[in-house]
């Protein structure tokens, strides 16, 4: 009996040891550092002003009239997909929500676009879109600088290049067909579409905040909530 009582406690504690084993990694993965408030946020944002580009590229693709507009509507799309699978898997493997609709302004932007038709719908829609771009590059911006996550970061940098790329062919297009460059919600007015755009002559931009100096527009930074709209 004695024998007995003597391996049941043995087995006991090896049972207990192994329940503690079994939970270690589950404790491991539960202690992983989570992505901070600002890659979480720049993720959702950045999912949602995709969600808003394709819609608006679309829309340019069957309503515009000027053929720049229908071709630059046909490559946001493209962009912006293609954008979007990095952050859907990204938000998948550091465990971030994605919302599943465009913001509130931005399907305000929508809602005003698909009522517009004609030459006004050309120049409302590069309108939009060049506010929508300045504000993403700014959040995009603000993650390089702020970000801590690498897998988070490293879709801010492959973003921005487009981003800004698009910028520089909406100002072109704005200059050519006299529409008026909206103002920088953050800064103020933006750069001149006569004057050359940050990041444009070498034909790769710089992903820091701090490259274009104080020139407004795309080389601002946003403040540390990267809404995008």
């Amino acid at each position: 009996m004695l024998a007995v009582k003597r391996f049941g406690l043995g087995a006991g504690l090896a049972m207990l040891g192994l329940a503690l084993v079994s939970l270690a990694p589950a404790t491991a993965a539960h202690g992983a550092a989570a992505p901070s408030q600002q890659d979480s946020q720049y993720l959702q944002a950045i999912h949602q002003a995709n969600l808003a580009e394709i819609a608006t590229g679309n829309l340019a693709r069957q309503n515009g009239t000027n053929k720049q507009v229908q071709d630059l509507g046909s490559k946001f799309v493209m962009d912006h997909a293609q954008l979007d699978k990095q952050v859907q898997s990204t938000a998948s493997s550091t465990g971030v929500t994605l919302p599943d609709s465009p913001t509130p302004d931005q399907q305000a932007v929508l809602s005003q676009l698909q009522g517009t038709s004609g030459a006004a719908f050309d120049t409302q829609w590069i309108s939009a879109e060049l506010t929508a771009h300045l504000k993403n590059i700014q959040a995009t911006q603000t993650e390089l600088a702020q970000g801590s996550d690498p897998a988070v970061k490293k879709v801010a940098q492959a973003a921005l290049p487009k981003l800004q790329m698009h910028f520089d062919e909406l100002l072109s297009l704005a200059r050519k067909l006299g529409v008026p460059v909206p103002a920088n919600p953050s800064t103020g007015p933006t750069p001149n579409p006569s004057a050359p755009s940050p990041g444009r002559s070498s034909g790769t931009p710089s992903p820091s905040p701090s490259s274009t100096g104080s020139q407004p527009g795309p080389g601002s930074t946003l403040s540390p909530n990267p809404g995008i709209s």
